[in-house]
């Protein structure tokens, strides 16, 4: 997990809404690009879940991982690498 992971589900907890990886990437200063990287990997372990039209929002697990009821060692083998 990176630190630009852990503020993709800090922005989706905080908020509350389903975004883009654009909308995202422009509220946590990281491109579009790497915030679109990251978030198929959270996605791959359902921390975040694509809702359709390239929109995202935090799951259940996502916020277990944020609150610490989850570590990355618990996350799918080779699917959390920075």
């Amino acid at each position: 997990m990176s630190q630009c992971d852990n503020r993709i589900l800090e922005f989706l907890d905080e908020t509350g809404i389903v975004a883009t990886p654009f909308v995202i990437s422009s509220n946590i200063d990281y491109s579009r690009q790497y915030v679109n990287q990251r978030i198929r990997i959270l996605a791959a372990n359902d921390l975040v879940e694509n809702t359709g039209d390239g929109l995202y929002r935090i799951t259940d697990l996502g916020r277990q991982y944020l609150v610490g009821e989850l570590d990355k060692d618990d996350l799918t083998p080779g699917q959390h690498e920075e």
